[in-house]
């Protein structure tokens, strides 16, 4: 037993079969895992939307059958009715060499005559990709919400933007100015007050930063800029109309 060759044969066997279980495992839940994932990115669409009560997963579901629609745009505003939205990676249509051919994801949801549209957001903070919705009102200026499902920043420092005290910062922004013209919002470092006291406007436009995650908070004011720039001419079309 304490022979070398026994030694490395009983490694080798445990840790093929170690292999073996877990490639099983995965793959036997691997439909699980899916459903799973799925399930969160709509806990966290409807946070977005402002739906705050507690729900399962078949009363998700059936929420998004009855109340929210999902299409597919591309970068001048149009309905592109022949692309199947649910099946859209912002990431891969962001490679695409040409940009006539890239397609985004929008979610509209109709609570009470309501109206609400929702964009997924996903960029670079400092450590990780930020992946998250936010939400507008019927206004197409206002946000309604906005959330982060997945990111690997560190914890107490740009994981805080999973906090809700960092997402409430953003409830009541608008990203136009008074003309009209798309601005974003941006994180600022340190108070959105101290950083823009007694100018309105652009508090208008301003969050709160977090302390000691300056590139994460950067990170969060670039990737708005960015993705919900994708979706100004889809907005300004809804607008004229």
């Amino acid at each position: 037993m304490r022979s070398g060759p026994y030694t490395v044969v009983f490694v080798s066997t445990i840790a093929i079969v170690c292999s073996l279980l877990l490639s099983t495992a995965a793959t036997l839940l691997r439909d699980r895992q899916d459903q799973n994932e799925a399930l969160s990115k709509k806990e966290n669409i409807l946070k977005a939307f402002g739906v705050t009560k507690k729900m399962d997963g078949a009363a998700i579901d059936m929420f998004f059958t009855d109340h929210v629609e999902l299409f597919a745009i591309d970068l001048e505003g149009n309905i592109d009715a022949e692309v199947d939205a649910a099946q859209l990676d912002m990431e891969a249509e962001d490679k695409k060499t040409e940009a006539s051919s890239r397609r985004y994801p929008i979610y509209r949801c109709t609570i009470e005559n309501e109206v609400i549209y929702c964009v997924p957001i996903i960029g670079r903070g400092l450590w990780s990709k930020l992946y998250g919705y936010l939400s507008l009102e019927s206004d197409l200026n206002t946000v309604k919400g906005i959330t982060f499902y997945k990111h690997g920043e560190t914890p107490g420092l740009g994981a805080e933007i999973e906090k809700n005290w960092f997402q409430d910062n953003f409830l009541g922004k608008t990203i136009n100015d008074q003309t009209g013209t798309f601005v974003s919002i941006e994180v600022v470092k340190g108070r959105a007050v101290d950083a823009y006291a007694g100018n309105e406007e652009k508090l208008s436009h301003a969050v709160d930063g977090i302390s000691g995650a300056t590139i994460t908070s950067r990170g969060v004011t670039k990737m708005l800029h960015e993705d919900l720039t994708k979706y100004v001419p889809y907005f300004k079309q809804l607008e004229a109309n």
